[in-house]
């Protein structure tokens, strides 16, 4: 077994950041889409209108996923979050032009719905981050 470098977090240790930032991302994306629904609009808009900010979302939605399939283990529900997980995972083999046109159709029709977006990102948060702390 290999040893850890010192002062090196053990991996669970690095989930746990991980989704401890997501969960922070999650409730600040809610405060927001509530509070000031015009920047919330422009940023979820521009997820993917470049290849450069798609393999960005790709990368963090792969560490998330990650990060959730590692922890999912020790929280509630861990099959939930398992599969969460898994579909993070598995959908960051989605290519840039695909992802482009998917986000075309499907964003502005959501965000009709921001408001319950913002109450979702905001439930979702706070539950991913009690999920992280209670396990």
């Amino acid at each position: 077994m290999a040893t850890p470098m010192p002062g090196a977090l053990p991996i669970s240790s690095l989930a746990f950041v991980v989704l401890a930032l997501t969960a922070l991302y999650l409730l600040v994306l809610g405060a927001c889409a509530l509070l000031r629904p015009a920047m919330a609009r422009g940023f979820l808009l521009g997820h993917a209108s470049s290849a450069r900010l798609h393999y960005l979302e790709l990368a963090l939605r792969l560490l998330v996923g990650a990060a959730l399939l590692v922890r999912a283990p020790a929280m509630p529900w861990p099959q939930a979050f398992t599969v969460a997980g898994g579909v993070l995972v598995g959908t960051t083999l989605v290519p840039w032009r695909r992802h482009q046109a998917f986000a075309r159709r499907t964003v502005p029709q959501a965000l009709r719905f921001l408001p319950m977006l913002g109450v979702a990102s905001l439930g979702l948060g706070a539950g991913l981050l009690y999920a992280i702390v209670a396990g």
